[in-house]
């Protein structure tokens, strides 16, 4: 049984200067792809359900989905909840199997966002299971505008609730499809020299390949989110598996040449954050 906490996968990383995956699943297809190309690169990945993942599966399902791929893998797989927003929503999770959870309270004041995180994370300590925590607001392509992370709110932050990793906005954005912008390095500096937590990433598919490997390296960031960069790639390979026979119509049949080309695309994720 390969199942991971998140303070399990991410410790050793912070110690050997490299960092692991956050890997935005949303059906079982990305899933077994996910941790099969982690198995073909030899490291640890982090399995992660989103609000758009859980408004189209129920978490107790998606629980047991991760335990089943974490089980029967070679690998360390970490099953994580991703922008929980309530603690009911952590509590779920945690009950149903997730070995970590991510409360987002980021659009919260500091004081009642360190509140609630460090309730949250309290509750998951008991049960065993890891919490990871936002300070500083993450936009989205798009959409709402980031606020940057203030380094000092930071260290307060992580200080008092804590987590096993901390979420910071440093030029990164969700749902990000070109790789033309980059992470604020002085920002990311500043940070680090303030706190020992392992820094998370959010947004990550915008962040340019060679400033993933340089930061995965060099910082204490320890984790990436990746979600829109591999739902290109699982998108495209549908679309070519359609196109190609429009006289079928068996899903599965449709859905498994997929699995190939999203193992492909999943690889060169992973090898920019291994050492």
């Amino acid at each position: 049984m390969s199942l991971v906490t998140l303070a399990q996968a991410l410790q050793p990383a912070l110690k050997n200067s490299y960092a692991v995956a956050g890997l935005v699943t949303l059906g079982w297809e990305d899933m077994r792809a996910y941790v099969a190309a982690a198995e073909a690169e030899n490291c640890p990945v982090i399995l992660q359900a989103g609000p758009s993942c859980r408004e189209h599966t129920p978490l107790p399902i998606l629980g047991k989905m991760y335990r089943h791929l974490a089980e029967t893998s070679s690998v360390p797989v970490v099953a994580h909840l991703d922008h929980g927003y309530t603690s009911e929503e952590c509590k779920i999770a945690i009950d149903s199997g997730f070995t970590s959870v991510m409360f987002d309270g980021s659009k919260t004041p500091l004081q009642q966002n360190i509140d609630d995180t460090a309730a949250i994370a309290e509750m998951a300590h008991k049960a065993g299971v890891s919490c990871e925590g936002e300070i500083g607001f993450v936009g989205y392509s798009g959409g709402a505008d980031s606020a940057g992370t203030d380094p000092e709110e930071a260290a307060k932050f992580a200080k008092e609730t804590g987590v096993d990793a901390m979420a910071i906005s440093v030029g990164n954005v969700h749902l990000q499809q070109n790789k033309e912008g980059g992470l604020d390095e002085a920002r990311i500096r500043a940070i680090e020299v303030l706190t020992e937590v392992p820094l998370v990433i959010h947004g990550g598919s915008g962040v340019p390949y060679e400033q993933r490997i340089k930061l995965a390296q060099t910082s204490k960031i320890c984790k990436f989110n990746i979600g829109t960069e591999l739902r290109l790639a699982f998108g495209n390979a549908l679309r070519n598996a359609v196109n190609k026979d429009e006289t079928r119509f068996d899903r599965v049949q449709i859905l498994k040449e997929t699995h190939d080309p999203l193992v492909e695309a999943t690889r060169e994720v992973l090898r920019a954050f291994k050492r």
